[in-house]
This record gives structure tokens, C-alpha cells and sequence, in this order.
């Protein structure tokens, strides 16, 4: 939230025109996908899921009630999924 307006938009245009399809297919190592189902940004029927979908060895971790910027608002139960992750 630091970046300026402008910058902001320029990030949203470049990332919502590029089509990660065949980059997502070729990551050979294990991914953890997560995805608020209350995402008010990245829809999450049309992102995690597919995502998830995409990657040799995807795992999807699907937080119900979450937001999009779940990293800030849901801090301890992330991290604590991300460390298992890693650990696992």
C-alpha cells in the first residue's frame, strides 16, 4: 500500500492481461496454492482452483471466509499453514 496510485494500476493492467497458463505447467516443485473463498479482488472460482489445477505437484488450501489480503488480516493462521507446508 505504499506505491503510488499510478504504479498500483500499472501492476493491476500488467498482471490481470498476462496469461500464466504454461508458466504454472511447468513448475516441477511442490506449490502451496491459498485462496480466501471471500475474495473480493481475485475471484476464487476463477483463480485457486485453477491454479491448483495447473501445477505438477499443486496443493490448494482453501481459508472460508477469508479476504484477499488474508496474509495482513489472518497473519497467524497463514503463517502457521505456510511453516507445515514447508516443514511437510
Amino acid at each position: 500500500m505504499m506505491g503510488s496510485a499510478k504504479a498500483h494500476y500499472d501492476g493491476d493492467v500488467a498482471f490481470s492481461r498476462t496469461d500464466f497458463t504454461e508458466d504454472l505447467k511447468k513448475i516441477e516443485l511442490p506449490v502451496l496454492v491459498m485462496h480466501g473463498d471471500d475474495d473480493q479482488i481475485v475471484p476464487y472460482a476463477d483463480s485457486g482452483p485453477l491454479r491448483a489445477k495447473l501445477l505438477k505437484s499443486g496443493t490448494l488450501k482453501t481459508y472460508k471466509g477469508f479476504p484477499h489480503g488474508m496474509p495482513t488480516t489472518q497473519a497467524e493462521t497463514i503463517n502457521a499453514d505456510l511453516l507445515a507446508f514447508i516443514k511437510g
